[in-house]
This record gives C-alpha cells, sequence and structure tokens, in this order.
C-alpha cells in the first residue's frame, strides 16, 4: 500500500480462445439474471420498495457484468476501469438493498432522515474516491494481472476505503436482512416466503464478498460475489413470482398499524403495567394537554381522574366516561372510556391500552331527547285527554249534523295523539339498552292477538301457530329482549287494524281481517343434521288498503324526508324493535288486496 499512483504490474494474461471459464459464464449469468428480475418488475415502478429494488438490480448487474468482462480483458487500462466499474456495483448494491428494506417493510420515513442521507453520502464520497483513486489510492494499490482457471484476474493491495465499503456493505445488507427478517416475526405468514427468500438471497454474495475482501480461500484473488449471485436471482425469482412479493407487502400492515393509533381521531394511550404512559397518538397529546414528550413515563392519572380501574383485575377491559375541559370557547366534552389489556404475540400482558371516544353530542342529545319525549308525553297525554273528553262530550250532545262529524273527528284525533304519546314511551324504551331474557314466543303472540281481539271486536283476528314445527316436542323459547319482541308483533298486528279502511274482501261487509302466523324454519333437518340457523317466522297478513310504498321506503332508507315521511310511529316501532333481536322484517303487497309482513326472529340460546 506503499505505492501512491498504482501502476498496473505483470504480464498481460493468454484469454480463453473457445469457451470462458467457469468464473465468467458464472458472474455474467448473475449480471444477466439481475437484469432480468429488473425487467420482470418493473410493471410494479411506483409500489413499495420496487424502485429501491430496481437500483439494486442495477447495481448488482454493474457489479456482475463488470467482473465477468474484466476477466476476459487482458488491456491494463481497460481492465482497470472495469475493475473500479464493479466497486461502484459494490458501493451502491448495500446503499439501495437497505433502501428497499426500508420500503418495503413500512418504515420509508426513514428514507427521508439525516441517517440515511449520511448513508447516500457516503456513496457519493466512495464514487469520488473510487473516480481519483489513481491520486490518492485510497482503494487499491499494486495493480497487477494475476491469472487464474484461465481468466485475467487481477490482485492489488486493498486501500483503507476499500475496506470501509466491504465493512459498510455488509452493515447495510445485514440491516436490511434484519428488516426483512423482523417483519417475518412480526407479520407472521402473510409475507413469510418473499420476506425469507429476499433474506436468504443476500446471504451468498454476502459471505463471499467478506471472505474476497478478508483473502480467504485458496483462490484469494478470485472473487466469488459475483458468481453466487447466481442463487441470489433465483431466490428472489421466487419471491416475485411465487410469493407475489409486490402484490401484497408488509408496509400495508405497518400503514395499518400507524393509522389506527397516530391517525385516529379518538386519543388513544398506551401504559405500562404500573399505568404509565408508554405512547400516545396526537389527539391524545390534545386531550391531556401534554406533548408525548412531556407525558411519556409519567403515570396517567397525573392527567386524568378515570372512571374506571385500569389493571384492578384480571378481567379483559373496562368502559365509564369521563368530562374534561376541552379549553376556552369549547366547554366540557364528554368521553367514553374503554380500557383493554395489551399483550406481546406470546399472550403475556405487557401492558394497557385506554381508548377515549367523544360522545358528547350523542350524550346531549340523548339528554335533549329524554327531556323532549317526556315533556312531549306529559303534556301531549294530559291535553290530548282533555280534548278526547270533550270530544265525547260533544259527540253525544250535539244534534247538528253538520257539527257532529267534526266532534267525532276531534274524538278520534285526540285518541291518536294519545296513542303517540305512548308509542313514542315504547321508541324511548327500545332505543335503551335492555337485558335479554328466555321468552315463550308462541305464548307472547297469543297475548298479543287476544288483546287485539278485545280492543277491536268488529274485526277478525286469526292465529294459526304450527305446533309440529316446535323442536323437539318442546317450548317456542329464543332468549332476547321481551319488550322489543312484544313491540314487534304489537304493531305489526295494530297497524293492520287501526289502518283497515272497512273495505276489506276476506269478511262481508268489508270489516277488518288479519291472519296471525307462527312458523318455524332453520335448526335441526329431518334427519338430526346442521341445518342453517333456527328461526321463528311471523307472518301477519291482512286485506287493507295496503301500506303506502313511501312509508316502506322511508323506513327501509333509515330516515325521514320532508317530502317523504311516514304517517306514525308505528312501521319504525317495528324497525327499530327488530333491530335490538336481530330480526329481519319484510313487506309484502297481498293478493288481491293487503299487505303482508314477515318477521325474521332468531333462535337464541340463554347464555
Amino acid at each position: 500500500m506503499a505505492s501512491v499512483a498504482p501502476a498496473v504490474i505483470g504480464s498481460i494474461p493468454a484469454l480463453p480462445a473457445v469457451v470462458p471459464a467457469w468464473p465468467v459464464i458464472g458472474s455474467l449469468a448473475g449480471g444477466f439474471g439481475a437484469l432480468g428480475l429488473a425487467l420482470a418488475i418493473r410493471r410494479y415502478r411506483g409500489r413499495p420498495g420496487v424502485n429501491w429494488f430496481l437500483g439494486v438490480f442495477a447495481a448488482q448487474a454493474t457489479w456482475c457484468l463488470s467482473y465477468g468482462v474484466g476477466l476476459l480483458v487482458g488491456d491494463p487500462p481497460l481492465r482497470m476501469v472495469l475493475e473500479a466499474t464493479m466497486w461502484l456495483g459494490i458501493v451502491w448494491t448495500g446503499v439501495a438493498f437497505l433502501g428497499f428494506a426500508l420500503e418495503y417493510t413500512g418504515r420509508g420515513d426513514v428514507i427521508h432522515g439525516r441517517l440515511f442521507a449520511g448513508i447516500v453520502g457516503f456513496g457519493v464520497l466512495s464514487t469520488l474516491a473510487l473516480a481519483t483513486n489513481p491520486i490518492h489510492g485510497g482503494f487499491w494499490t499494486g495493480f497487477r494481472f494475476d491469472p487464474a482457471f484461465d481468466v485475467a484476474t487481477v490482485s492489488y493491495g486493498f486501500g483503507p476505503w476499500a475496506y470501509l465499503v466491504v465493512a459498510m456493505e455488509t452493515i447495510l445488507v445485514a440491516s436490511g436482512v434484519f428488516l426483512l427478517v423482523d417483519t417475518l416475526l412480526s407479520y407472521g405468514p402473510l409475507y413469510w416466503r418473499e420476506s425469507l427468500a429476499v433474506a436468504l438471497s443476500s446471504l451468498p454474495p454476502g459471505f463471499a464478498l467478506v471472505a474476497w475482501g478478508l483473502e480467504l480461500g485458496p483462490v484469494p484473488r478470485l472473487q466469488l460475489a459475483p458468481v453466487m449471485f447466481v442463487p441470489h436471482v433465483l431466490l428472489d425469482a421466487y419471491a416475485f413470482d411465487r410469493a407475489e412479493m409486490f402484490d401484497r407487502y408488509p408496509t400495508t400492515s405497518r400503514a395499518a398499524e400507524r393509522t389506527a393509533i397516530d391517525d385516529l381521531a379518538d386519543p388513544i394511550v398506551a401504559l405500562s403495567l404500573d399505568r404509565h404512559v408508554v405512547r400516545l397518538n396526537p389527539a391524545a397529546e390534545a386531550l391531556l394537554g401534554a406533548d408525548a414528550g412531556t407525558a411519556r413515563d409519567r403515570p396517567l392519572d397525573a392527567f386524568l381522574d378515570l372512571p374506571v380501574e385500569v389493571g384492578g383485575g384480571d378481567d379483559d377491559g373496562s368502559t365509564g366516561t369521563v368530562e374534561v375541559d376541552a379549553g376556552p370557547g369549547t366547554g366540557r366534552r364528554t368521553y367514553a372510556v374503554s380500557t383493554s389489556p395489551l399483550t406481546d404475540p406470546g399472550g403475556t400482558r405487557v401492558g394497557y391500552t385506554v381508548v377515549f371516544s367523544d360522545v358528547t353530542e350523542r350524550e346531549r342529545r340523548r339528554q335533549q331527547l329524554e327531556v323532549l319525549n317526556r315533556v312531549l308525553r306529559h303534556n301531549l297525554r294530559n291535553d290530548a285527554g282533555v280534548v278526547h273528553g270533550y270530544g265525547e262530550l260533544l259527540v253525544d250532545r250535539l244534534d247538528d249534523p253538520d257539527l257532529a262529524p267534526m266532534a267525532d273527528a276531534i274524538e278520534r284525533r285526540s285518541g291518536a295523539l294519545a296513542a303517540l304519546g305512548e308509542k313514542a314511551g315504547t321508541v324511548e324504551r327500545l332505543l335503551s339498552d335492555g337485558e335479554a331474557s328466555p321468552v315463550a314466543v308462541d305464548e307472547l303472540v297469543e297475548n298479543v292477538v287476544g288483546e287485539a281481539r278485545e280492543r277491536e271486536s268488529d274485526a277478525t283476528v286469526e292465529l294459526d301457530v304450527d305446533r309440529d314445527a316446535k323442536p323437539d316436542g318442546g317450548e317456542w323459547i329464543t332468549s332476547v329482549r321481551a319488550d322489543a319482541l312484544r313491540a314487534v308483533v304489537e304493531n305489526t298486528v295494530e297497524n293492520a287494524l287501526v289502518h283497515h279502511d272497512g273495505e276489506g274482501v276476506e269478511r262481508a261487509g268489508g270489516d277488518p281481517w288479519v291472519r296471525v302466523a307462527l312458523g318455524r324454519e332453520g335448526g335441526e333437518s329431518a334427519d338430526g343434521d346442521e341445518d342453517r340457523p333456527a328461526r321463528v317466522v311471523l307472518t301477519v297478513a291482512d286485506d287493507g288498503p295496503g301500506i303506502p310504498n313511501h312509508e316502506i321506503e322511508t323506513v327501509e332508507s333509515g330516515r325521514e324526508t320532508a317530502l317523504e315521511h311516514g304517517s306514525g310511529l308505528g312501521l319504525w316501532v317495528v324497525e327499530w324493535g327488530a333491530t335490538a333481536i336481530g330480526a329481519d322484517v319484510d313487506y309484502t303487497d297481498r293478493d288481491p288486496r293487503g299487505t303482508r309482513v314477515t318477521a325474521s326472529i332468531p333462535v337464541m340460546a340463554e347464555e
């Protein structure tokens, strides 16, 4: 290494006359294989890691082809140029491979940081050092031809920059392999084939480069790394083709993790087992009034007095609500707080996750609805009762044929208003939380039908229960909210009776007619095998005028509008009651007249 301006020493070797020796074939195969893979994946340009991987293949091809062609060249200046070009491929292979690993595994933000900028800067300095090596000899000295295996191998003394490049190349590739293996361990089977294939593909040329740099092996002047790119190319080809490497990639999972915490509007705090803050997202910083650096390693109760116990037992979590002063001009906000254990991949509890959901508007609407419902129901019931009483008096005392119908209308409308107030109370109960309990559906339906017959004595209400459909001769038992199930049955029957126009076709004189049928579907088949989930089917058919299409469409769309609205709460009660018990409701026209309402109710075992 004493020579500052290295010269080419030794005679020009005699080159092979017919077929190049195996080092040439292997090196060229590695180079052309890298180019082939680059052509194969170029259609994926723009996807995570692809552009960097194209850079890896370009550097590898430069490395392999320069070395392979150099083994056939006997011209000293040209041979030295090809050797410098080979070193250029070594320099940039490691840089590009680390860039690929970072972006492919979802760490692309590191590429834009100072550390990676320094790595790229090292590549630029190495390129300049190669170009000026004849001046300083930082890469090599004593360059001379030293043939082996009938090819023009060369020997020279490594300069300090050459050793630095080999060391950096090893570190960068090892770092990239570590990132891929970490992805393999973190995300399990989804990415294991592609990550493992690419990680393993870097080992053969990596070991060969280190062996060459340390002058190990029987022929230390022969670099085997270009030849070792052949298995490298084969493993990469497997990752691209069989493992669909760029059709799914771990950056999706890592982005999902980031989105699940950092990008959510809900404040999220991760706590250690001693309830100290470990991590929090930006929304939580705003809630706690402290940035991540300030809050980290401090107990959560230093910022908030939580209404739920965190880490107080072996339960799976807890919930509650907390009010927080959100700052000037915004007032106090109400948050629903839920805590859950945080476990590692082995299932060991390592901390807790606390999620704050802003329910301020929901709580305000709930309070407003409670007040509005209570006031309206009270006033409506009282005032409608007064109007109804006076209406009855007017009907009894008025003989004027022009005024009597008006009094009758007052009486009927006030009764409808009173019923509407009661129905509003039913809605309030349906929208609140309720407990499921065992309910005999057939008995409930029989009771509702009996009450309807008493209330509407002029109507005909038939009941048909398919007794043969009872499961194993047992009862029609399902575990649901009894109030919700009763609301569905009551309002389905009531709507058919109340809205009947007296022009039915099933009974003489057009009196109201309703047929209630109870059946069963699913469950165990005749041979005892499990079929589909068991459901009780309630069918209510009438011969009335039919439910207007716009009312059904209003309920099915889930919203009332100024131009399209229902005439009452009956259908809404059916819809909300069905939702509370997991039932499906279907409305169809009945021939020749009327409507058929079918409610399919799941049969649930008691928990």
